[in-house]
């Protein structure tokens, strides 16, 4: 094989498949031939919305880009050896449970929490169901989408709109990608919890509700972002040994139900379009590589 085809955003909105000649494996390399991979529905998105901000178009770069923000560029970034018990579209949601994975670190639950889960996304699913695994831990996954209650009982969660959300929460978890999503976690945090923030807005502007009880309830907003391990785990986990533990938790079978539709490659520049339009009803949208 000596000719690869990448997809690249060409302007906000709009992307295309572009070929490259590539060039013979130096020593110590491989060549490898990409299965299946997963659109990130929130980063990835963005970027082809031209929504990245200036002031983190280099924090953003990933080491095989090609391109500058916010166009043209070719962006991507999912390379792993996959286990073998570990199937391709699943493997796919590895870059989601490490996003998941971090944002327990920096929750820090504990056995028989309180933990509600804004957003019943694909992060927000995989952080309900890891925190479901917590002894005596409760909980509670919260969506505007109804449909979104049988996923949540498989994964051991109880499931709530956000109007009949229990409060009290010893820790919220916010994933929705909206305001109206965060101002949900902000109420229903108990008296000096946590409320961690997993979504990333790009250039839009966040409205906080900071009065009120949010002093005298003395509550943390604390931001977490997958690009770095956590400080009080950072000396003795690399993001080698994280994506390892990713992994290894995605062969449970019921991650399968995170995984929605599939495109192959020679649609992707349609099928992003689509999705950055309008991502309703979708959870893991993969690609697969013909």
């Amino acid at each position: 094989m000596d000719e690869a085809r990448a997809f690249w955003v060409v302007a906000p909105g709009r992307g295309e498949i572009r070929a490259q000649r590539l060039r013979s494996p130096a020593l110590g390399e491989l060549l490898i031939r990409a299965r299946a991979s997963a659109i990130s529905r929130g980063t990835e998105t963005l970027v082809l919305r031209g929504e990245v901000p200036q002031s983190e178009w280099q924090r953003m770069r990933c080491p095989l880009q090609e391109g500058e923000f916010p166009a043209p560029v070719k962006y991507g970034y999912a390379v792993a050896v996959i286990p073998d018990d570990v199937p391709d579209r699943r493997a796919a949601l590895a870059a989601n449970m490490e996003t998941a994975i971090n944002g327990l670190w920096d929750g820090v639950p504990g056995p028989g929490d309180r933990i509600a889960v804004v957003g019943a996304g694909v992060v927000g699913a995989l952080v309900g169901g890891l925190a479901a695994r917590l002894p005596g831990a409760e909980v509670e996954l919260i969506d505007i989408d109804p449909s979104r209650a049988t996923l949540a009982s498989a994964l051991g969660c109880r499931f709530a709109p956000p109007q009949q959300a229990r409060g009290e929460a010893d820790l919220v978890i916010h994933a929705s990608g909206t305001p109206e999503g965060l101002a949900t976690g902000l109420a229903i945090a108990g008296f000096e919890a946590t409320v961690i923030e997993l979504s990333w807005y790009g250039t839009r502007v966040v409205p906080l509700a900071l009065g009120g009880g949010f002093h005298s309830r003395r509550l943390t907003l604390r931001s977490s972002q997958v690009g770095a391990v956590p400080p009080g785990r950072r000396g003795r986990w690399s993001r080698q040994r994280r994506l390892a533990l990713a992994l290894s938790l995605l062969r449970d079978p019921v991650f399968d139900l995170l995984l929605s539709g599939e495109t192959y490659f020679s649609a992707l520049p349609e099928c992003m379009a689509l999705l950055a339009a309008s991502s309703a009803g979708v959870l893991c949208h993969t690609v697969r590589y013909d």
